[in-house]
């Protein structure tokens, strides 16, 4: 962040007052005037929380596409299919068991088998071939979407939270203030800031895992330099095989999230995949902190898009990875 301040005073300033607004007016109790221009702060607070969220979504589901395809350079658009494939899986076994926790290790199990699967038998035969990989894993894509059409069908799903977790929860956010003096606060869903925590708690760990740990240490090294690695003894193959596990296990984790406050059902696939993409390009591929940024940026992007402009949402999301493009074509946070 230093270096992008040295190198673009301009946009930092640009960048800190857009911070210091927004948070006035998250913090802040409106005046009528912006009341009446932009409506009740009460649903403003509400699509930036949607958005904040929906970026935990996204970051838990890119972490995983940006650990394969960023950092190890597999093309796996199959990406999308894991995370549907974990959202049915973490169905299933919240719905036979009672236990909405126990579908979380169980699906990050058995979609990290599956990526497992496919790192011996497809990537490890391609590498480093762009073209292929990306051809046989939307062949993949679509055998394991018509596979889950034909066992789950095509309605829609959602998995139940435990009744802890259900209802909302108080925060200090003052939304308005009574003609009394009384403050009124906002309250939203408890799920999903203990989903969003988590999130972050995730974020943290695999950041801690690749910069300051010894097996973040050989896959980075293993990434610049696969056959010096190996020359001094370094299995290889195997450190990739665990890398391309661990990524796929998150995109089920996923799936039980976004099943647990959105729905799971098919054409999901598709969309997240698109979603991953876009947060890589814009956060830089291989960059954990990046993957955070890009998500956030895409879930605000589109959560106030939807509501201020629901015309555009779309555009706005695709706005922002073709600035990025233009002015840092790495990513905010990859290397150049």
């Amino acid at each position: 962040m230093r270096e992008f301040t040295r190198r673009h005073p301009v946009w930092t300033v640009v960048l800190f007052i857009l911070a210091a607004v927004l948070l006035w007016m998250i913090f802040a109790v409106w005046p009528k005037w912006l009341v009446e221009l932009i409506g009740k702060k009460k649903v403003f607070l509400n699509a930036v929380f949607n958005g904040i969220t929906l970026g935990g979504l996204y970051f838990l589901v890119a972490s995983g596409f940006t650990l394969i395809f960023g950092l190890m350079r597999n093309v796996n658009l199959a990406h999308g299919s894991l995370y549907l494939l974990g959202g049915y899986i973490g169905y299933e076994v919240a719905a036979l068991t009672g236990y909405w926790i126990l579908a979380f290790p169980v699906a990050f199990i058995l979609v990290g088998l599956l990526g497992m699967f496919l790192q011996f038998f497809v990537f490890r035969k391609m590498q480093g071939e762009d073209l292929r990989q990306t051809l046989v894993t939307i062949g993949i894509s679509i055998v394991l979407a018509d596979l889950m059409l034909w066992i789950w069908g095509g309605d829609f799903y959602n998995i139940s939270a435990p009744e802890v977790l259900n209802g909302p929860l108080k925060t200090f956010f003052v939304t308005a203030v009574k003609s009394s003096g009384e403050p009124v606060f906002m309250k939203y869903p408890m799920v999903r800031i203990v989903i969003f925590l988590a999130s972050v708690a995730l974020g943290i760990g695999i950041w801690i895992l690749l910069n300051r740990t010894r097996i973040g240490m050989l896959i980075r090294a293993g990434v610049d330099d696969g056959d010096m690695l190996s020359a001094m003894g370094t299995r290889i193959q195997t450190v990739f095989l665990g890398v391309f596990a661990f990524g796929a296990g998150l995109a089920g984790v996923a799936g039980v999230v976004g099943g647990t406050f959105q729905s799971i059902a098919p054409g999901e696939d598709i969309r997240f995949l698109l979603a991953s993409l876009v947060v890589v390009i814009v956060g830089g591929m291989g960059s954990i902190p990046g993957a955070a940024i890009g998500a956030l940026l895409i879930g605000l992007a589109e959560q106030l898009g939807s509501v201020y402009a629901p015309t555009y949402s779309v555009v706005l999301t695709f706005l922002i990875m073709v600035l990025v493009l233009a002015f840092r074509p790495q990513g905010l946070m990859g290397r150049a």
